[in-house]
Formats: structure tokens, sequence, C-alpha cells
């Protein structure tokens, strides 16, 4: 590997930001090698610029949804052909979970997200209850309104990433559910009852809100496993957002009818 690819993957390796080490290795040019970043041109070269070309285009692809794998072209990047065969090797940074809401559940859900290796943030306006005493096992906690978090990190968010609306407060959980939406998050689930899922869904409507963004959302919040304590609800909830990622069919609470909790 040439010495600045190597360096320049290293580095951004240990900045935590997303890269893809593209490097073919069967047909013409094997041992070449691209390093790939978004948004920032490509180093190195596969041997023909538009080979280069349609490989980065597809390793920024694999490298949203943080999947690593080998793909076929044609020597100059022709589709459906096998002449090269390259590896695209995708070092994304960890997954993220916004919880908005410092409540009971909360840290039983960022323990949880912490074990699955998610990077966990915790948010809430109210600095009395968004406390490190509470949650020393977030990555970030941030005392501020959750549209105004979501302002700031919502482009970074992607497939990958995860949204959870703990609040149980319209002052805050129709602005993070809005917030949310503008994002591409791959996971957006909101807590509450089937009857506050009702009344949260008219105010969504009153703010904008269409059909296609009230079907992203998961409401009410995770698996309809007969979760009660939080610890049994925050797998509830991580179970949902395993089964929405890797497309498994599972009973979701959104779409079954009756009481939530049963005795």
């Amino acid at each position: 590997m040439a010495p600045s690819i190597l360096a320049l993957l290293t580095e951004t390796i240990r900045a935590e930001e997303p890269v893809a080490l593209v490097t073919v290795v069967e047909g013409p040019g094997q041992g070449a090698k691209l390093l790939i970043r978004p948004d920032v041109d490509a180093v190195g070269s596969l041997g023909h610029p538009d080979l280069d070309r349609v490989v980065t285009r597809d390793a920024v692809g694999e490298l949203a949804a943080g999947r690593t794998g080998v793909r076929h072209y044609g020597e100059t990047g022709e589709a459906r052909e096998e002449a090269v065969s390259v590896f695209i090797e995708s070092f994304a940074p960890p997954p993220r979970m916004l919880i908005f809401g410092a409540v009971d559940f909360t840290a039983a859900l960022a323990r949880i997200a912490k074990v699955l290796g998610y990077r966990v943030t915790v948010c809430d306006a109210r600095e009395v209850f968004a406390t490190r005493q509470r949650f020393p096992m977030a990555d970030e906690l941030v005392v501020d309104w959750p549209n105004r978090l979501l302002d700031e990190v919502g482009p970074t968010l992607g497939p990958r990433d995860a949204v959870c609306i703990l609040t149980h407060d319209v002052k805050f959980d129709i602005p993070a559910v809005v917030g949310a939406l503008a994002t591409d998050v791959g996971y957006i689930g909101v807590m509450g009852s089937r009857r506050t899922h009702d009344d949260r869904t008219q105010r969504l409507r009153d703010a904008g809100v269409d059909d296609a963004g009230l079907d992203r959302l998961r409401s009410p919040i995770g698996l309809d496993l007969g979760a009660r304590t939080p610890e049994e609800t925050a797998v509830s909830i991580c179970a949902e957002i395993i089964a929405l990622r890797t497309g498994r069919e599972a009973p979701s609470l959104k779409f079954s009818t009756g009481p939530i909790h049963r005795d």
C-alpha cells in the first residue's frame, strides 16, 4: 500500500471519520488501491478514471450502510461485467443513538445500546435531570432542546443510526420528531401509550408531517414483547432496531392492537 494512502487511512480511522479502502483483487491492476471518503476527492487509482469514478460512487453507498464486500466491473467501470473484482473495505464510525428525554427508561436503553456498539447521546433541555450522575454510560450528555441538537448533527445521521424519543411531553417530542424526520436516520422510535400516539399523530399532522413521515415512525416504540421494566423495554426497542435494519419480520407495537401492557 502506498505510504500516503496508509497514513491517510490510519489518520481518518483514528479521527472516527468514515473511510473506505478499495483494492483490486482480481483482473487488470491487481493490487491497485483507492481511498474514498464522503465529499472528499479520492486518493489513488484502480487503473482507469472511469473505473475510479464508478467505484467511488458505489463505495460511498457501501460506506453509508457500513458494508464490506466484493463488487465486479468491466475494465472501465461497466456494470454487469466481471473483468475486474474489487474489495471494498468500509471503516465506518460507530452507529449513533440519540435518546431524547432524561427519564427512567433512558439509562437502561443507553446501557444496552452501548453493549450493541452505539455511540450514545442523551439530550434533555432540563438541566436538573440531564446529569452525568444519572447517565454515566452516555458518550455525550447534551442539555438543549431536541430540534437544536438535530439541526446540528442531523446532516451526519444515516441508515445505521437511531433516534429514540422517550419524553412523553409534546413540548419536546413534537420538535424532536419533526427534526428527526428531516434527516436520513434509519430508525425513529417514539415512546407513549396508544392514546398518546393518537394525540401525537394529530399534533404532527398539524405541524405539517405527511403520511410518508408518519410511516417512518415506530410508535408506540419497540417490539410487542410484553415488556414492563425499563430494562425489558430497552431490549424491545433495540430488538426492533435490529429487525428493521435486517429486514426481518417481528411483532412491532406499531402494527399490533390492544393494551401495550397485559396482565
